[in-house]
């Protein structure tokens, strides 16, 4: 067994994601087949916990061509300081700032999984802050700075952008919220949120009024792992 996070969108209420935490048969492997069966056995556990939502499985596992091409190692956008469309993932770990170290523009360029995996982001101290297109951001709320981007992209592809609204639950089957903090299907469950507030294009205005509308959820962020170690981002 195990147990995963399933990412609603709300439509009112004081947080704009709701997180239903369902426990399913898990089955062990790497291989694409091995992660669709778990993916299956996820799905079918959560319409328990949230009837009636239409999930979708938001990884480059997922079964759903949908699913697979909003994967942060598949999602791409045009930065303004940037000359080539460059994917969520290598964006997110090019803006990291260590104590020692960085950021790394460079790793726009590498491919998510090479950016991810890049020793630089293990050997130059603790994370401090994110930097990108010469905006400097926090590390609280934790999952402020990754879901910007990720709306952001989203935004920009808006035949996905339109699709994406026909679901209200979101999974993403490699993410353990013990290991990690940041989430695509949650970024995903945000976009649509903020689009059927119509907030969207306030918070879409400046960082500045992003951080005002997200903030205005309930005070800290959009998600409930606050509390989570900054290490884990």
């Amino acid at each position: 067994m195990a147990t995963r996070p399933v990412f609603l969108s709300t439509t009112s209420g004081s947080a704009f994601i709701r997180i239903v935490h369902v426990d399913f048969v898990w089955f062990p492997g790497m291989t694409r087949s091995r992660k669709q069966m778990s993916i299956v056995s996820l799905h079918e556990a959560a319409k328990a916990s949230a009837p009636g939502s239409r999930l979708l499985e938001v990884s480059s596992a997922s079964e759903n061509a949908l699913g697979e091409k909003l994967s942060a190692f598949n999602l791409t956008f045009h930065a303004r300081s940037q000359t080539r469309e460059i994917t969520v993932e290598s964006a997110f770990q090019s803006a990291k700032v260590f104590e020692n170290g960085g950021p790394y523009p460079d790793l726009t360029a590498a491919r998510p999984l090479d950016a991810k995996r890049d020793p630089r982001l293990q050997n130059s101290g603790r994370l401090v802050a994110f930097r990108f297109s010469g905006q400097d951001w926090p590390l609280t709320p934790l999952t402020a700075f990754y879901d910007w981007i990720y709306v952001n992209a989203l935004h920009r592809r808006s035949e996905l952008a339109e699709a994406v609204l026909d679901y209200d639950a979101f999974s993403d089957i490699s993410f353990n919220p013990e290991k990690s903090v940041n989430c695509q299907a949650g970024s995903v469950a945000l976009y649509v949120s903020l689009k059927r507030r119509d907030l969207l294009q306030e918070a879409l205005t400046s960082p500045d009024n992003y951080f005002k509308v997200i903030s205005g959820a309930d005070g800290k962020g959009v998600r409930n792992e606050d509390s989570m170690p900054a290490q884990l981002l």
